[in-house]
């Protein structure tokens, strides 16, 4: 049982307030936090506006030089210490996450440990090299210094608010940034605030680390401040795009994490059952509202009505409900807007040939795990992103045209590949544009150790991941050292 000094997570602590030199009132005021399944009002916050932003941004440049000079050893077991506080509170938030967010239980408890270990692996990047010698001399010194950025704002989104937040929480901290972090409306709390609460116990001083969830006036506000040094953005391609623009127009670094349309490839030999499990997975896990979600399956012609059969009985004994209450395997999409695009794309998709093999309807907003087949390149299942429990089913004839329909798309983020010869599997990831591939495995892998990011629409590299991570949030600095000053001919 956690004391009231443990806790992370206090709706009156953060009652209409956002975090700024600790919680205070908010200029832009209330919103409230809704259970996605019941949509029972969870906690009332404070909603940033582009006041709060600026204040927010002056507080981290004031606070910079000061972290930035901490000793690395001090950076890291703060960041260690809020990582046992995440752990500690494991249990309080599974049960916001699951709530805020209408994830399952599961993906709750990947959330809470994911973080807890971005905090760990940033923590291990506190102590790197950061002085390189080029040249030394009796004269003369030449070396290459790491340092800190100064401030970074980071844009985050609702659908895996915890880890999507912490991997550039914690490394911009490590390496000596402060921070200004938005995250998006509809998840604060798992999203921010208990960042700032487990940072805040752990003894993060005042002025590090910013939570303002805010809407576009708030994003927008961030990404032109003149304090911010870089904008790091997780989220859609077309606000990426937006975003991307903004920040070169302050010449302003920008890191962007965008969508995806990831294919997993099962080849003519490849196990189907395993296969058909990892499809399902990839397409249905979270309500297929991930950027790696598995988003087509592009199948050999040889075993697609086999393959098609094990993922439609996969998908008719998904239970659909509120993970809260209930064992569901799906919980809702996250709001209106997105149950409403997810049909759109099903209707188009069908209007232009494709037939629904399992699901195709949806009771409020809790959509069925679906299974479209026949699926054509010029279907809107097969070109757009989805981010709906939907599992679109192409065939091919061989290993060139599974490459080029995998790579017939403005994304680059994730593929999966499903063969028993893995030379073969290697073979076709070498031809692949995505950032990430996976043999015999689905398109939803996540490691804090790994590098992380797509080609294409779907972002500008892999920024995120362990050592990765030292390239994006800090710069290089010249400097050289004469003990004795040397004369000049003019």
């Amino acid at each position: 049982m956690l004391t009231q000094s443990q806790r992370l997570l206090d709706p009156a602590v953060f009652h209409e307030r956002v975090f700024s030199n600790g919680w205070r009132a908010a200029a832009g005021g209330g919103i409230d936090v809704l259970d996605k399944a019941s949509g029972e009002i969870l906690a009332r916050v404070g909603l940033a506006n582009a006041a709060d932003v600026s204040d927010a941004c002056t507080r981290a440049r004031a606070a910079s030089a000061a972290w930035a000079a901490t000793s690395a050893s001090e950076r890291a077991a703060i960041l260690l210490r809020a990582a046992d506080l995440l752990a500690a509170a494991s249990e309080e938030l599974l049960a916001w996450n699951i709530r805020e967010t209408g994830g399952i239980r599961p993906k709750a408890e990947f959330e809470v440990n994911v973080g807890a270990g971005e905090l760990r692996e940033a923590a291990g990047l506190a102590g790197h090299e950061s002085r390189r010698v080029i040249e030394a001399t009796d004269e003369v010194e030449s070396v290459a210094l790491r340092v800190p950025l100064g401030v970074v704002g980071i844009i985050t989104p609702w659908n895996v608010p915890l880890v999507l937040a912490m991997r550039s929480v914690a490394p911009a901290l490590a390496l000596g940034n402060t921070v200004v972090l938005k995250p998006d409306v509809q998840t604060p709390v798992t999203g921010g605030f208990v960042i700032a609460e487990a940072l805040r116990q752990a003894g993060l001083p005042d002025g590090v680390l910013h939570v303002l969830p805010g809407d576009a006036e708030a994003g927008a506000a961030l990404t032109a401040d003149p304090n911010v040094d870089m904008i790091s953005f997780t989220g859609s391609t077309a606000v990426g795009r937006l975003v991307g623009e903004a920040a070169g127009r302050t010449l302003k670094r920008v890191s962007l994490e965008l969508g995806g349309n990831s294919p997993i490839i099962i080849l003519d030999d490849a196990d189907l059952d395993l296969a058909s499990s990892a499809g399902a997975f990839g397409s249905f896990f979270h309500q297929g509202q991930i950027c790696m979600a598995t988003s087509r399956h592009l199948v050999h012609e040889k075993v697609a009505d086999a393959y098609v059969s094990r993922l439609v009985e996969r998908a008719q004994r998904l239970p659909v409900g509120d993970p809260y209450t209930t064992e569901a395997a799906l919980g809702p999409l996250i709001n209106d807007q997105q149950l409403n695009r997810v049909t759109d794309i099903v209707q188009r998709s069908i209007i232009a040939g494709a037939r629904i093999a399992a699901g195709g309807t949806h009771e409020g907003r809790f959509y069925r795990p679906t299974v479209l087949t026949n699926v054509t390149t010029a279907a809107a299942a097969f070109t757009d992103e989805i981010f709906g429990p939907v599992a679109p089913v192409t065939t091919f004839k061989d290993d060139d045209e599974a490459i080029a329909l995998a790579n017939q798309t403005e994304y680059g983020l994730s593929a999966g590949i499903f063969s028993e010869n893995v030379q073969r599997a290697e073979r076709i990831a070498m031809r692949l544009k995505t950032g990430l591939v996976h043999i015999n495995d689905q398109t939803v892998n996540d490691d804090p150790r790994a590098p992380f990011g797509g080609f294409g629409a779907s972002g500008n590299g892999g920024r995120f991941g362990s050592l990765s991570n030292i390239e994006e949030f800090t710069t290089w600095r010249w400097m050289t050292i004469r003990p004795k000053a040397h004369p000049y001919p003019f």
